[in-house]
């Protein structure tokens, strides 16, 4: 008997899978990989935020006394001058290169004024070294071997040690001089780097010391220096310039 054509349609109702009950949300694996995502951003971006606010604003006086503490602690000579630079970068110092009248041995310009180079001279004393003594007595019978720039062969204490062309050639003459390089790895806490600032009239020597980053020790190595015309930055400024050298001393 022929099927009618109304049978056939009755029998296909539907033709798919079958319908399933809507699942409830889980909630709480939902907020697990959302507290993961935020702990792995705040591991990772944490050291680019201090990075940032230290190039921005400056560093913190506590958090500078806290590298610095650390350094002092390993007793190594590097780490002690770098510890005394990022001290000395909470200082207010008016950038004055004027020439001064001071005491021989110890002596030092006014406590508020300073250059790049009475830097390196201040913190160097803080760990027992008289940049000031050791430059006037190694010129004594060497100042040949000293640069002729400021039209005087007389040696004088009271602005020689204060002048990078200076501290660049003593720093050669009894230091371990570094190869130039732009690898960050061969740069350790305490060098002394020199550079060639750019000028429109005449190229100009400048000088820091290396030190670490915000981040503390085993971070990138940034710089203390003080910039003509600014006051003494602790930054990220090591491969800002060109390099004329980089050096090693610790009197020992």
């Amino acid at each position: 008997m022929a099927r009618s054509r109304s049978q056939f349609h009755n029998a296909i109702e539907y033709i798919g899978p079958r319908p399933q009950k809507p699942k409830k949300p889980n909630f709480f694996g939902g907020w697990v990989i959302v507290a993961i995502a935020i702990a792995a951003g705040v591991y990772f971006v944490k050291p680019w935020i201090g990075s940032v606010l230290a190039a921005g604003k400056g560093p913190s006086e506590a958090q500078t006394e806290l590298i610095a503490n650390s350094l002092v602690a390993s007793g190594k000579p590097g780490d002690m001058l770098a510890a005394e630079a990022l001290r000395y970068s909470n200082r207010t110092v008016t950038y004055d290169p004027a020439y001064f009248k001071i005491d021989f041995p110890g002596g030092d310009v006014p406590l508020r004024k300073g250059v790049a180079a009475d830097l390196v001279v201040r913190c160097y004393r803080k760990i027992g070294i008289d940049l000031q003594k050791e430059i006037n007595e190694d010129m004594e019978g060497n100042s040949r071997q000293y640069p002729q720039l400021w039209g005087s062969n007389v040696i004088d204490p009271n602005i020689d040690h204060r002048r990078v062309p200076n501290l660049k050639t003593f720093f050669s003459r009894k230091g371990e001089t570094i190869k130039n390089s732009r690898d960050a790895s061969t740069y350790k806490t305490g060098d002394i780097v020199v550079w060639a600032l750019p000028s429109a009239e005449k190229a100009e020597t400048h000088i820091g010391i290396v030190v670490p980053g915000p981040e503390g020790e085993g971070s990138a190595p940034w710089v203390v220096h003080h910039p003509p015309g600014e006051g003494v930055k602790w930054e990220n400024a090591l491969f800002d310039y060109q390099l004329l050298g980089h050096y090693r001393y610790s009197a020992e």
